[in-house]
Parts: C-alpha cells; sequence; structure tokens
C-alpha cells in the first residue's frame, strides 16, 4: 500500500481549514450512532436501522417516565440489558417512586456508560392516561410528523443509459429516489404512519399501470392499559422469544455490548421501516387476562420472486425490493403469502413462558434446488412452525432460551444465561443447534451464519468494569456447520474473537480500541474444489479517539485495518483512516459534521465498513473497498421552529479505476458522489 506524499499534504491543508467550512449534526445522531455500534460492530448496507432511530428518536422528544414505565417501552430502547430493565422496573416497587432521572446511578446493574444513554430517553413525570382521549386532543394535542426526502447519485450509471441495440435505458424510470412519509402520535397510545418510497431507477407516474411510488406502507396502532393491550391495522413487525420461530423488522447478533445477545422481545409493534420484505400486513392485536397475553395475528401479503422455465414453481425470493429493470418489475409481486397463527405467554414477576403457532402458505411451491448442499431447503408451498420460549430472573441471573420446530421439517434450540457477578462484572453463556432441515422465514436468532440453520454454537462474553475509566468488552464464539454450505463442500467450523477496551479519561476525551479475528472453512481455490477446505483467516484492528476542542467543536478520528488470508496464499491487507469535525453549538439554527478519509484495500476480502452520519432516519454505511478518498458533508438548518432542512453531499474517488461499480449501477469514471437533501415539518 502506497500514498503518494501530496495527499498527506492535501489532508493536513483540509483539516486545517475544516473549522472554517464545518457545518453541525446534533446531538441525537450521535447517542444513536453510539448504539447501533453496541448492538452490531459489524455494520453492515444490508441491514436497515430506520425503524430503529426513528423509535429512539420519539423518546427522545417523549421522554418515558421511570414512575409509569413498562417493560415494552424499556425493551424498544434495546440497549438494556434484561436484567437492567428488571431492576429498573423493581427500583420504585423496593424504594419508592423515582425523585430524578440520576437515582438511576444506585441500580446496581447500570454502569455509568449506561446511565449516561438511559437520561437522554426518560424523566420523572406524570404521562396522559389513555383514558383523557378526546376528539379534541386527538387532533390539537397530537404529535404531525411530515417529511419529504430526494437524492440521486450524480454521475451517470449505465443503467440510465440507452444501449446501441436497445431503443430504450435498462432502468425504467429516472435516477431520482425519492421518499415521503407522516407519522402521527398522541401520547405514546394512538399512531398512524405511512411510507411512501421510489428507489432509483424505479418508474414514478411513468406509465398507465404505474400508480405513483413504488412501495407503499403504513398502519394504525392502538396502546391500551386494559384488556386490549395492543391493536393494530396495516403492515406491523412480531418478536417472540429468541428469534427461532418468529422475528421480523430489525434484527440483531453479537455486539460490542453485554445485553445484545439475548434478544429482547417486543411482540407487536409497528412496522416503520422502508424495507420493503421482513414485514406483515394485514392485523394484529396482543389482549391480556390476569397474567396471559395473547397476540393472534394474520398477514396476507405479495413477495418478489422469480419462478422456473415452466413457471410452475419459485426458484428464488427476492428482498432487495428493486424494480428498475424488466425482469424486476415481471417478478414484482409474483408469489402471494398468507400467514396466521398466534402466541400465548404467560407472566408473572419473574418468569415468562411463551408458546407461538402460525402457518405460512404461499401461491406456489419452492423448486428443489439442483447443488448438494440445497437438497434440505424448504420445499412445497405449506409450512408450519412450532415454538416455546422462556426467560427466568432470579437475582442478578437471567436465564433465557427458545425451542422450534417446522412441521416436515428438522428443529432448533437456543439457551443461554446472563449473569451480572457483581457491579464492575458481567457474564453471558450461549449454546446454540439449529438442524440443516430446520425452515422459518422470520427466523433472526443468533448465529454465524446469515441464515440460522445448519449450526452448532457456544458463546461465551464477559464485561469488565475496571474504574469509571477503563472497561474491557470480549466475547469468543465457536461454531460448526454439520453440513454443506454455499462455496462449502463439506461440514465446516470456525470460531470468533472479539475484544474491545474503552478509555474515558474526561468528559472531553475518549480512547477506543478493538480486536476481531474470524476464522472459517471454504472451498479451496483449486479447479477441484471437492478435494478439500482452506482456512479463511480475517482479523480487523481499530482505535479511535473522540475529543472536545470546546463547547463546539469535537474531532474522531479512526483508524483501521483488515488482514485476510486464505489458506497458504498471500495474505491481503485493507486500510482505513478519517477525520470527522463535528460543530455542536448550544443554541443555533445550523448544524451537521464533516469527514474526509483515506483508504486502500487490495480486494472486496480485505473491504472495510464504517458507519457514516447522514440525513434523519437515513444511516449509511458504505464498503470502502479499493484505493482512493472519501469525503461527506452533512448539514441541517432548523427554518423556524418544527421545520428543519437537511442536505448532505458526499464523494468518493478512486485511484487508478477507469470504472466504479459493475452491472447497471456502473459509472464509467474514478468518481462517485450523492446529494440527498430533506424536509422535516413538525407541529
Amino acid at each position: 500500500m502506497n500514498f503518494n506524499g501530496k495527499y498527506f499534504g492535501f489532508i493536513l491543508f483540509l483539516l486545517s481549514i475544516m473549522p472554517h467550512i464545518v457545518c453541525a449534526q446534533d446531538d441525537d445522531s450521535d447517542i444513536i450512532e453510539k448504539i447501533l455500534d453496541i448492538l452490531s460492530p459489524d455494520l453492515g448496507d444490508e441491514q436497515d436501522y430506520s425503524d430503529i432511530a426513528e423509535r429512539l428518536n420519539y423518546y427522545r422528544k417523549h421522554p418515558i417516565d421511570l414512575n409509569n414505565a413498562t417493560k415494552d417501552q424499556l425493551q424498544e430502547l434495546i440497549f438494556l440489558s434484561p436484567i437492567q430493565i428488571n431492576e429498573i422496573l423493581s427500583h420504585s416497587l423496593e424504594n419508592g417512586p423515582f425523585i430524578n432521572v440520576y437515582e438511576l446511578q444506585s441500580i446496581r446493574s447500570l454502569d455509568i456508560e449506561s446511565v449516561n444513554l438511559l437520561i437522554n430517553f426518560v424523566k420523572v413525570t406524570l404521562p396522559t392516561s389513555f383514558q383523557d382521549l378526546t376528539f379534541k386532543k386527538l387532533v390539537q394535542k397530537a404529535d404531525h410528523d411530515i417529511m419529504v426526502r430526494i437524492g440521486k447519485i450524480l454521475e451517470r450509471q449505465a443503467g440510465f443509459s440507452t444501449l446501441a441495440n436497445s431503443k430504450e435505458a435498462n432502468y425504467q424510470g429516472s435516477a431520482w429516489r425519492v421518499l415521503t412519509r407522516y407519522r402521527y402520535n398522541f401520547s405514546n397510545s394512538l399512531a398512524a404512519s405511512l411510507n411512501m418510497e421510489k428507489d432509483a431507477g424505479e418508474q414514478f407516474f411513468d406509465s398507465s399501470k404505474n400508480k405513483g411510488f413504488d412501495f407503499y406502507s403504513g398502519n394504525i396502532s392502538i396502546r391500551g392499559s386494559g384488556v386490549v393491550k395492543k391493536l393494530l391495522i396495516g403492515d406491523y413487525a412480531l418478536q417472540f422469544g429468541q428469534g427461532l420461530v418468529m422475528w421480523s423488522g430489525s434484527g440483531f447478533g453479537k455486539g460490542s455490548g453485554i445485553s445484545t445477545i439475548a434478544k429482547q422481545d417486543f411482540g407487536l409493534k409497528p412496522y416503520s421501516s422502508v424495507n420493503e420484505s421482513m414485514f406483515l400486513r394485514g392485523a394484529s392485536g396482543t389482549f391480556k387476562f390476569r397474567k396471559l397475553f395473547f397476540t393472534p395475528f394474520f398477514s396476507k401479503k405479495n413477495l418478489d420472486a422469480s419462478t422456473t422455465d415452466q413457471g410452475k414453481e419459485i426458484s428464488t425470493i427476492s428482498f432487495s425490493g428493486l424494480h428498475r429493470t424488466k425482469s424486476e418489475i415481471e417478478n414484482k409481486s409474483r408469489l402471494s403469502s398468507t400467514i396466521y397463527g398466534a402466541h400465548i405467554q404467560f407472566n408473572s414477576k419473574r418468569l415468562n413462558i411463551g408458546f407461538t403457532s402460525y402457518q405460512t402458505q404461499f401461491s406456489l411451491p419452492f423448486s428443489i434446488g439442483k447443488s448438494l448442499y440445497e437438497q434440505y431447503d424448504f420445499r412445497g408451498n405449506l409450512l408450519t412452525n412450532l415454538g416455546i420460549n422462556y426467560d427466568y430472573n432470579y437475582k442478578n441471573t437471567y436465564f433465557f432460551g427458545e425451542m422450534a420446530h417446522s412441521k416436515n421439517g428438522g428443529s432448533a434450540f437456543i439457551n443461554g444465561i446472563m449473569s451480572s457477578l457483581s457491579p464492575r462484572v458481567s457474564l453471558v453463556l450461549m449454546h446454540r443447534r439449529y438442524a440443516k432441515n430446520y425452515h422459518s422465514f422470520f427466523n433472526q436468532s443468533v448465529s454465524e451464519a446469515s441464515n440460522p440453520v445448519n449450526e452448532s454454537g457456544f458463546y461465551s462474553a464477559l464485561s469488565l468494569k475496571f474504574d469509571s475509566k477503563w472497561d474491557l468488552f470480549t466475547y469468543s464464539d465457536f461454531f460448526r456447520f454439520p453440513w454443506l454450505k454455499f462455496r462449502v463442500n463439506a461440514p465446516s467450523s470456525g470460531y470468533e474473537i472479539f475484544a474491545q477496551i474503552n478509555y474515558k479519561m474526561n468528559k472531553k476525551l475518549n480512547l477506543n480500541t478493538r480486536f476481531k479475528q474470524q476464522v472459517r472453512e471454504e472451498n479451496s481455490e483449486g479447479i477441484i474444489t471437492h478435494s478439500g477446505l482452506e482456512t479463511v483467516d480475517k482479523q480487523n484492528y481499530r482505535i479511535e479517539i473522540s475529543y472536545g476542542i470546546n463547547d463546539r467543536f469535537s474531532f474522531r478520528n479512526r483508524v483501521e485495518m483488515v488482514r485476510y488470508q486464505k489458506g497458504n496464499s498471500k495474505f491481503e491487507l485493507g486500510f482505513l483512516n478519517y477525520q470527522d469535525i463535528i460543530y455542536k453549538p448550544m443554541s443555533s439554527r445550523l448544524s451537521g459534521n464533516v469527514r474526509f478519509g483515506i483508504f486502500d484495500t487490495e480486494s472486496f476480502n480485505s473491504r472495510i465498513y464504517a458507519y457514516e452520519n447522514d440525513v434523519l432516519y437515513a444511516y449509511s454505511v458504505p464498503a470502502y473497498q479499493g484505493k482512493g478518498v472519501r469525503f461527506y458533508v452533512n448539514a441541517r438548518y432548523t427554518l423556524i421552529r418544527g421545520f428543519d432542512l437537511w442536505l448532505r453531499y458526499s464523494l468518493t474517488s478512486y485511484y487508478d479505476q477507469i470504472t466504479v461499480g459493475s452491472g447497471g449501477d456502473q459509472i464509467n469514471g474514478n468518481k462517485r458522489s450523492d446529494i440527498r437533501m430533506q424536509i422535516r415539518y413538525q407541529f
């Protein structure tokens, strides 16, 4: 890896003038970035974080009253562990009502970092009750949020160009991305949402068959305190147990904190993301009968799918949500799915036990895969799923698990224990085993593979708080795949090791170091792939420092390196260094941040992902691949109270490349730039 001296000179020059040109980003994005990093240290561009950010931003504006908080509300904060939630709820019963939010510091399981995050989302006041609803209040006292976002890649991509042997471009629509959304909230008791989105390349009122936006999603939901706890019509998500049987919407696995491994099953929740796949569409509700909670659900929606040559069987389901080309448009809504079932749960102070049963019926059967590793995949058009989940609190120890079975298929189970051994030491142990013929289209349980089947493993994690300045989090995960996988033509195994040290010198200076090693097996690179497996060793090293200059300016610098090696071949290196400058005035209409980074990776295998601040509810996690520089500026301006404008511009310039991207996204040239504008009006 070689960077010419002129680039370092340019970096120094840019850093010297940034304080004069920088705009700022408000505190909310920094808080959410911290939470996302705890939940998933390996952020990727395939995950959608908008629904999480939206709920956290809601509780920033409408903090949870600690004296009237429910388990469901605290679970929505997602960075709290089950032990922490249990102790928060027990505090007022044992010690009387909270007088001040800083009483949280007296709770044994809450460390300083958790308290610092939590105080952004809680308060100590009396809430408005659902019984106080009147039509006048529903109109005048509710919160309305309207947002419009547009953006596009500025360079012309191949998909929008007319080919020499074609009369029209490959992509049928314009290059603009358009999102419009509306939110209604009344005292966290009555809510409604509507999303309308068009991706780049999709049609927008372009033909007689086109009805405007490519994707529409909405719902109306009610929260009550009596028999009817929740009631929802429209698009929704269900999250039960540890995610083996039913977990739609966002899901996380191994994170950089002790709280992430045991999933917080929220049950029924409104779906507010623009991901066009991982949700249910229909009606559901949660009803309380003493200590029993009953959640029936029904969903009927269409899925994008491609069929076999005869058109009578499904070969693959598409989850991209893209409908740009003629083939993507033809595959849109080709498959119909009907889901119906119920979840019933017994809740007591310490013990919760739930049972889930549902059936999924497709309009067409799934075809049998031709590869040997696909022989245990789901086939047919009818799937029945059953599962039992449990969790139990005993003093400072939390037991959790789930057992699942797919009818005419296999079984899966996961069991774990989380214990706060002392105020400074916490431990997690978890074992999982998923059969190769276990099937669930909503399985998001903890796993090494992207699809939690054909896997067994043992995970252990340790969190140490040495003092108010130093803390350590580390985990190890040993896994095995009993059957074949894609690009793995034999049973295989591997392990993953992670360690992170945080040092907080004072309120203005923080240092973070991280190491991760992942070892697994893949087919050899030889022509004869069944000749054996080779070990793939990937190591990540990171150091990050953030420091405040004054009450307006703060800086953040990260250096990250990846070392990738397969078998006895020469190892590859990837390198990333970026500088953030953030300007946060206490009261200013203008805010934002700027980043400048340099990267050098030898191939796709040594790419590095990095989280980037974006306009509200839009989060970028691009892959730094190849060799070049990246720059972006993100700004927010408040025109009047409740009326905000965001503007973001990013540019990636590659060295020694004549094209960027591939297929329809390919750009002739070595630069890729993107612009995004957003307006939000709250009243």
